[in-house]
């Protein structure tokens, strides 16, 4: 029975740590996606670091290259003039030059297909990360349209069908309003009257008619007849 109860308390912690983080996936995503991203600038940061140094034993290596070919002209012109003792010198130093040059060139080689490797790498990681974002704001889109139409339980905040109930309620308050104004407008003295003796053509309209309108139009024009 012992065993029994552990293993329940494990499937219930095991259950919780789920349900955990589901409710905090998104919150979750977020840290891991500014874990990565951090991650990524330092390796973008050592890539570039690594390209600097390389630059600089290139630079290294044609200073090496260009003294040598100095140190050979002059050991040259030693020969010439009979200097057997400095050219011997010079060619122990231009040895030593050609050494270096050469071992920069080895090492360069080798580090040359590395640093291709690892710009490679840090794009893959770039891309993923790039996709990773995306994803991420596409769950926020889905993860709050899922929260909108969800089922509200009570301490949950207004659902869309209770907002539409309300406004349902609103519009037909605003219509009885709406109609008990014109009944009372149609309840004032006269009212009826007043409109079935314009509609027989006694007394004057409240409306602007097409003749009255062409009336103006016609004294608008002859007064700017009168104007040229």
């Amino acid at each position: 029975m012992l065993k029994l109860f552990r293993l329940l308390a494990r499937g219930a912690a095991a259950r919780a740590a789920e349900d955990f983080f589901d409710q905090n996936a998104l919150l979750i995503l977020d840290q891991q996606i500014r874990e990565t991203c951090a991650s990524l600038e330092r390796s973008r940061r050592a890539l570039a670091v690594a390209i600097s140094g390389d630059r600089a034993e290139a630079r290294r290596a044609e200073a090496a290259e260009a003294r040598a070919q100095d140190l050979e002209t002059r050991a040259v012109a030693a020969l010439k003039a009979g200097r057997e003792d400095l050219a011997a010198e010079a060619a122990e130093a231009i040895a030593e030059l050609e050494a270096e040059r050469d071992a920069i060139r080895a090492a360069r080689a080798t580090f040359t297909a590395e640093v291709a490797r690892i710009r490679e790498t840090v794009a893959e990681a770039g891309r993923r990360q790039a996709e990773l974002e995306r994803g991420r704001r596409v769950a926020a889109a889905a993860e709050a349209v899922r929260r909108l139409g969800a089922s509200a339980r009570p301490q949950d905040t207004t659902t869309l069908r209770e907002a539409e109930a309300t406004l349902a309620r609103l519009r037909e308050l605003q219509a009885e309003t709406a109609d008990t104004e014109a009944a009372l407008a149609e309840a004032e003295p006269g009212a009826d009257i007043a409109e079935r003796l314009r509609r027989e053509g006694f007394g004057g309209s409240d409306r602007p008619t097409g003749s009255a309108v062409l009336e103006r139009l016609r004294r608008s024009a002859g007064l700017a007849a009168e104007t040229a």
